[in-house]
């Protein structure tokens, strides 16, 4: 037997952006747990704005389990927050009301700054960086920097390391601005998978004295802002799909824009704004390769008979992906199949 760290990792209650927060316990084990070996663990509601003092027991349900590279023994364990009972959702439990489909597949692209004395790092100390332009996927120390790279680099290797399905990484369009990419099958995994990567993230930062910044538009002007594009697909929109059924889930996003704007992040009047490749928050479009548009389609979408998946663009870097899920399949749900 071999005793085992145990990080129990869990949002908390503020809004409109939940917190990470974590806390290690205990326990042996022959060998690493699976998920079905760990137990709900309790804390304190009270302190994360998920309770009351005079009631201020939460429980903590473990949903997703990975090894933790960082430690010996470590395992990161993602979790819900449930009521005392440890059987009802906690009403700040966004991850319930996601609709259990295995066939629905999610990859989301996760856009952060890095950023050091309040800065984005690589910024001067005064003022403002060369505009942007060279930075998008950019290499040397002028484009990106030494730290950041290592950095995003050693933020890969402990995501793979967790078994996290990164796609990919890239810097992004503005200085001290990256991106990683996170695709999983059925509608939970993906969102399970970026938190425990924006968890890793952070407290890898610590280390650095580097902080991670998710607000979309984090410096105002001509900068991108950060998105956390939401590609999506199901299992009828890859096997059968077609242009009837297309246009009618197009309506159907259409008819439900103000519901999806107040689950894709807060502050996105900032980013969305029909400039920096979105479209203007207030407008819903969808076109063929269009960065400009609120719903992109590939071209493999179109050349296989309207099959395949589709992009969000609207969602921005603080959002949920467990509410934004939740509300592209509520919204999918509505389009009968033919």
């Amino acid at each position: 037997m071999a005793k085992y760290k145990l990080e129990y990792i869990w949002l908390d209650g503020y809004t409109p952006v939940p917190n990470l927060r974590s806390k290690t316990q205990i326990k042996e084990f022959g060998s690493f747990p699976t998920l079905d070996q760990l137990p709900l663990w309790g804390f304190d509601g009270s302190s994360t704005q998920q309770a009351e003092g005079r009631s201020s027991d939460c429980m903590l349900k473990p949903v997703a389990v990975f090894p933790d590279s960082t430690r010996r023994n470590g395992v990161l364990v993602m979790c819900e927050v449930m009521m005392p009972d440890g059987t009802t959702p906690h009403p700040s439990n966004g991850r319930a009301t996601v609709l259990d489909d295995p066939g629905a597949w999610f990859g989301f692209e996760q856009e952060y700054f890095l950023y050091q004395d309040g800065r984005p790092l690589g910024f001067p100390a005064e003022g403002y960086p060369a505009p942007q332009g060279p930075y998008y996927c950019g290499a040397g120390f002028k484009a990106v920097g030494d730290l950041a790279r290592q950095i995003v680099e050693e933020h890969l290797d402990l995501c793979l390391d967790a078994g996290i399905n990164h796609e990919g990484i890239n810097a992004e369009v503005a200085k001290g601005q990256w991106e990683f990419q996170i695709f999983g099958k059925g509608s939970k995994r993906a969102a399970d998978e970026v938190w425990v990567a924006r968890y890793i993230l952070n407290r890898l930062c610590e280390k650095y004295g580097i902080d991670v910044e998710y607000h979309c538009k984090p410096i105002r002007g001509d900068w991108n802002g950060s998105g956390m594009h939401a590609n999506f697909s199901t299992t009828y929109l890859r096997e059968m799909g077609g242009k009837a059924y297309f246009e009618a889930l197009m309506a159907a996003f259409a008819e439900n824009v103000e519901e999806h704007i107040a689950v894709y992040g807060p502050d996105n009047h900032l980013r969305l704004t029909g400039l920096h490749e979105t479209q203007s928050i207030d407008k819903f479009t969808y076109g063929l390769a269009d960065r400009g548009s609120s719903v992109r389609m590939p071209h493999s979408f179109i050349n296989d008979n309207y099959r395949g998946y589709l992009e969000d663009r609207r969602p921005n870097s603080q959002g949920d992906p467990y509410q934004i899920a939740s509300r592209i399949l509520k919204t999918i749900s509505t389009v009968p199949t033919p």
